[in-house]
């Protein structure tokens, strides 16, 4: 005497879609808030390289005997970016440019004033 059973495994389509309601809510949370959270991290970085050029600036002042009025170019400020006279200015751009070009980013403007972000001068601001 033979008996069938049928031992087939397997999800209802009821089961997937509320998986698949279940991912659409995490998702729906999870996202805002990683897009929140990378503004975040671009705003602190622009904001820290703002005030690493605003103490290069400062420095190059204060060791060359300059007065507030004057203005500093690349050339200027690169040496005290780094831990030698090789300073660098390839890793001082905002998150926000393309080019990422320290020039292109920031205008350094004079000693007695802040740098200011090209990309996003209402955000990105030094304190």
């Amino acid at each position: 005497m033979n008996i069938k059973t049928s031992n087939k495994a397997g999800f209802t389509l009821v089961e997937i879609m509320i998986v698949v309601a279940i991912i659409g809510l995490l998702a729906a949370i999870a996202i805002p808030n990683f897009v929140r959270a990378r503004t975040t991290s671009q705003t602190n970085a622009c904001i820290n390289n703002l005030r690493q050029l605003d103490g290069a600036k400062q420095q190059w002042a204060l060791e060359k005997g300059k007065l507030s009025t004057d203005s500093p170019v690349d050339s200027d400020i690169q040496p005290y970016l780094g831990r030698s006279s090789a300073g660098s200015l390839a890793t001082m751009f905002c998150p926000l440019d393309s080019t990422k070009v320290a020039t292109t980013s920031y205008t350094y403007g004079q000693v007695g004033t802040a740098p200011v972000c090209k990309k996003d001068a209402t955000n990105h601001v030094l304190n």
